[in-house]
């Protein structure tokens, strides 16, 4: 890929709050919460959008304004400089952040994450009924 670096600052910015269906639209949701995943990470965002061959770069340092604890931020290149889009499937920032959506639950180590949380959780589930007897 042929990422021009000097005009990054004209690219779209992608948060990953925008596809968060832990959040609100006051928080700063963008993306129907049907549509939206739960609790996305940069490094998500970054690895769908180059599986969606779409140009882009993390922006680690950077915090989301509504809400500095959010760190992290993806700036992508939708257009090319001559006008043309980098993936002809996808021509606006509202079509990026639902395909992004979509591909993040199945993100290799977000599927990885669940079965281990899957398998803790039944584990720790074994004991039924627990703690003093009242009298």
């Amino acid at each position: 890929m042929d990422v021009d670096l000097q005009n990054i600052k004209k690219w779209v910015i992608l948060y990953p709050i925008y596809i968060n269906s832990k959040k609100t639209l006051a928080e700063g949701r963008r993306i129907n919460a049907s549509k939206a995943c739960e609790n996305p990470t940069c490094t998500e965002v970054y690895d769908c959008c180059t599986h969606l061959k779409i140009p882009c770069v993390i922006e680690t340092e950077k915090a989301y304004p509504r809400d500095f604890m959010q760190r992290g931020r993806v700036r992508v290149m939708l257009k090319k400089a001559d006008g043309s889009f980098s993936n002809p499937a996808i021509t606006s920032r509202k079509q990026l952040m639902l395909q992004v959506a979509e591909l993040v639950p199945r993100h290799p180590g977000r599927t990885k994450k669940q079965e281990a949380a899957t398998s803790a959780a039944a584990g720790s589930s074994k004991s039924g009924k627990g703690g003093k007897k009242k009298r």
